[in-house]
């Protein structure tokens, strides 16, 4: 099975920097004017999800709350320290969560839309 979270934004282009830089996600693929929608394919090449993010003329009008996180795990150390230090070198504010588990287990930043990203500091492999 193959995941993929999707979400409307009017902060497209800034939603491509950000994961691509603090997060070292690639451009997996991308659409311009599919029935009115820009959209863009994030993610982990071999992997089997990704994220994709819209954008047309209409404002969005999701809301999220202080309990809805993408959570992602690294799988090595070397890359959770590389993600720290990309959300030291473009400035991102941790946060702290909500959730008592990730004050313990993992570091709490938004996105450019409010969005909550936890990466945990639970290296699986």
């Amino acid at each position: 099975m193959v995941f993929r979270y999707a979400r409307h934004t009017q902060n497209l282009e800034k939603l491509i920097g950000f994961y691509t830089k603090v997060l070292d996600f690639k451009v997996l693929g991308d659409f311009k004017q599919h029935n009115g929608y820009d959209g863009i394919f994030l993610g982990k090449e071999n992997e089997n999800w990704h994220l994709e993010f819209t954008q047309d003329n209409n404002i969005p009008e999701s809301k999220s709350d202080d309990d809805d996180i993408l959570v992602f795990y690294p799988e090595l150390l070397e890359e959770f320290q590389k993600i720290v230090a990309n959300l030291e070198l473009y400035k991102v504010p941790i946060l702290e969560p909500k959730n008592p588990y990730w004050k313990e287990n993992g570091i709490c930043f938004e996105d450019c839309d409010h969005y909550k990203i936890i990466v945990s500091d639970r290296i699986i492999i």
